[in-house]
């Protein structure tokens, strides 16, 4: 597969901005070699959890014109149980493999230039660094929502795609109607049932709050330090990253180093219906207005240019107030007032989107195609960044002036909340 960026072996690993010393490989020659055959786009897992595991790694694995051919995780036990699951369908399905490489760093797995793509699914404060580092090195990337742990994170990720023509699609699955009829939902206030939208409520968790685990003493297997990556040093803390294989989602979302809480984790699938339905993609609000109550963690109020008012708060999922009535939407759920607003069928002059072939397969379709996939980098962007000046609002109680068109505060005393101070070598790449 041709790639726009030439950035070689060699010169990555000399120049990278997260560069350290790497540890020597014996590759066998494997860096010289395709490992798949050139009709097929050859692609990474970095990360591997119960997302990985239980998601993308099936999803990718059953796409006939995708090659899984290296995964990356920093716990041997799960790097080691997704390189079998690899391995053991290529090798039921009598493909021509010539094995599963496994790594502990993204370095090596962005560095092989047989790779075409990359699936991110770390934790958030390991989203940005990989994605622009895979965007330099010419590669398209599937990254995992929320996009970015900071704001100068998501506006970086949309440079280095940009700059590199790269695919990247942001994990907001709702918009290829996983989970419920959500693509529905945008297609009956696109058509006008509802009138003017004036007010959009979003019903999801709260900010996270600083990490104050206790140190608990660590098995071998896992390269701690390598997962705490740009995060302040601290001692484990099984919380953050269970040991091996488990079948849950680990709550190191609750903690600010690593994640924005529930209000980026299922705050990036719902403020991305909002932005989706009401043609703000490429925008965001110009003021942010912390609640009242100091101890309060839902009432955020987000305006935007034209008066329009997104509050955090009221049912789950996203609640749309327009000039004749309301629609809300969850996963299973979608209801209106009146009735008719949602059970009246969708005739051929109303406004419908295109058909998705399924999010992954979207993804895999524009790499061919290098047209926009359905939840662009810019779209992921621009959601998590609402969320993102929500929670500053929420840890700094004052309210905030934003400039979406330039993605900067309009009181430069607040340009240091855009990120936060980095452990080395993990600065924010330059593109």
């Amino acid at each position: 597969m041709s790639r726009n960026s030439g950035i070689q072996r060699r010169t990555f690993l000399a120049t990278a901005s997260a560069a350290v010393a790497l540890p020597i490989l014996k590759m066998g020659g494997y860096w010289n070699r395709r490992a798949v055959p050139s009709d097929r786009i050859a692609v990474a897992m970095i990360g591997c959890g119960k997302m990985a595991r239980d998601y993308h790694l099936p999803e990718l694995l059953r796409q006939p014109d995708v090659q899984l051919v290296a995964v990356c995780e920093v716990d041997a036990a799960r790097r080691e149980s997704a390189q079998k699951q690899i391995n053991a369908h290529y090798s039921s399905a009598k493909e021509h493999f010539v094995g599963c490489e496994a790594y502990d760093d993204f370095r090596h797995v962005i560095a092989r230039d047989d790779i075409d793509a990359v699936c991110i699914a770390t934790p958030d404060h390991w989203h940005a660094i990989p994605i622009i580092e895979a965007c330099k090195a010419g590669k398209d990337v599937y990254c995992e929502k929320p996009l970015t742990l900071t704001i100068a994170e998501a506006h970086r990720c949309v440079e280095a795609a940009r700059k590199y023509e790269r695919i990247v699609q942001t994990g907001s699955q709702q918009r290829s109607n996983v989970f419920g009829p959500f693509r529905e939902a945008v297609e009956i206030i696109r058509s006008g049932r509802l009138g003017k939208i004036h007010k959009v409520t979003v019903g999801v968790a709260g900010p996270s709050v600083w990490c104050d685990l206790p140190a608990e003493e660590m098995e071998p297997g896992l390269n701690w330090d390598l997962w705490l990556g740009p995060a302040p040093k601290r001692e484990y803390n099984s919380v953050l990253s269970p040991r091996g294989v488990h079948h849950h989602f680990p709550a190191w979302r609750n903690y600010r180093e690593y994640s924005g809480g529930g209000h980026t984790d299922m705050g990036a699938h719902h403020y991305d219906i909002a932005h989706w339905a009401l043609d703000l993609d490429h925008s965001g609000p110009v003021r942010v207005v912390p609640p009242e109550d100091p101890n309060a963690t839902s009432g955020v109020r987000y305006i935007y240019e034209n008066g329009l008012e997104i509050v955090h708060g009221g049912p789950g999922g996203c609640e749309f107030h327009g000039e004749h009535g309301t629609l809300r939407i969850d996963r299973g759920h979608l209801s209106s007032n009146p009735a008719s607003i949602v059970e009246t069928p969708l005739g051929p002059d109303d406004d419908r989107l295109p058909h998705s072939p399924g999010h992954h397969r979207d993804w895999l379709d524009c790499i061919k195609s290098r047209q926009l996939p359905l939840a662009d980098v810019e779209k992921g962007a621009r959601t998590v960044t609402v969320i993102h000046l929500g929670n500053l609002a929420y840890w700094q109680r004052t309210a905030i002036d934003w400039d979406p068109v330039e993605w900067k505060f309009r009181d430069t005393s607040h340009h240091r909340w855009l990120d936060y101070e980095r452990r080395d070598p993990w600065q924010l790449p330059e593109v």
